[in-house]
């Protein structure tokens, strides 16, 4: 089973930045990549970036240039830097574990707000 919590959030302003950080612990050994989704009041949660164990990483288009993916593997920590902040951005914010078994994204945290306001 792995693990996650993550920390970061709360309230910005647009334009303005945010940073979420997202530990991971339990079997670590089966995680093939680290994500980021959210979910935003009466809509359906979508991915926003991802990173894989070889650093490859992938952005929505409505985060890409606003938004950075990264990860620091000894800790495994991975963390979203929110630049330019847009009141669309306000979601709840999920950090998720893939499984080299699976292949999905099996395992998740427990979700950290995320509200911009203008």
């Amino acid at each position: 089973q792995v693990h996650l919590v993550e920390s970061g959030g709360g309230l910005g302003q647009a334009g303005g930045s945010l940073g979420l950080s997202c530990a991971a612990s339990g079997t670590i050994f089966r995680v093939k990549a680290l994500g980021w989704y959210r979910q935003a009041p009466g809509k359906e949660r979508e991915v926003v970036a991802l990173i894989t164990n070889d650093g490859s990483t992938n952005y929505a288009d409505s985060v890409k240039g606003r938004f950075t993916i990264s990860r620091d593997g000894a800790k495994n920590t991975v963390f979203l830097h929110m630049n330019s902040l847009r009141r669309e951005d306000t979601a709840v914010y999920y950090c998720a574990a893939a499984d080299y078994r699976t292949g999905t994204f099996d395992y998740w945290g427990q979700g950290t707000q995320v509200t911009v306001s203008s």
